[in-house]
């Protein structure tokens, strides 16, 4: 499960090359204001999530194989590194980092601009597919009018949620197909 799947770590990659380059776009700067100060010479939103990232899967790594040692790769290569390291883990905490790995490419599209990768996903309440997702809240919303909460509104699930799903489903289509 995720072994042959590089498309978080392509993810990282692109970040890393469009939009940590001088004068390279920022996802959703739309403004056409006249600047009155000299750009930064790279994203550091962007920079801020790509360490926030490579941080979180050395410590996933560090707390689950104490003995790991540091990473020297490149950013793009440490899932290969995360999953080296981890690969003689009981499957359930597989699961775990293989849901980490698939939350942070849903993280890494988002922040390039892609929201689209939210909509294939399936509502975990009510499995309709067609999530969407809401910038302001930094959730994915159901669109089925009859799944809501106890306060009526739309149920929302976090990426987090999501990666969960997705790899129970990857799971459960394996153990079906076998």
């Amino acid at each position: 499960m995720g072994q042959g799947d590089d498309t978080t770590a392509q993810r990282l990659r692109l970040l890393q090359t469009e939009f940590l380059q001088p004068g390279s776009r920022v996802p959703g700067d739309g403004r056409s204001a006249t600047r009155t100060t000299s750009p930064a010479p790279l994203h550091l939103g962007i920079l801020d999530h790509l360490t926030a990232s490579v941080t979180e899967v050395v410590d996933h790594v560090h707390a689950e194989v104490p003995d790991a040692g540091r990473y020297r790769g490149t950013i793009d290569g440490v899932y290969d590194w995360m999953r080296d390291h981890t690969e003689d883990l009981a499957p359930e905490r597989q699961n775990v980092r293989e849901a980490l790995i698939y939350r942070q490419g849903l993280e890494h599209a988002i922040a390039a601009g892609n929201t689209k990768v939210i909509r294939p996903h399936r509502c975990p309440a009510c499995r309709t597919l067609g999530l969407m997702w809401r910038e302001q809240a930094g959730h994915a919303a159901c669109t089925n009018r009859r799944c809501v909460d106890e306060h009526g509104l739309s149920r929302t699930w976090s990426l987090a949620r999501l990666a969960q799903q997705h790899i129970a489903d990857q799971k459960l289509r394996a153990v079906g197909t076998t």
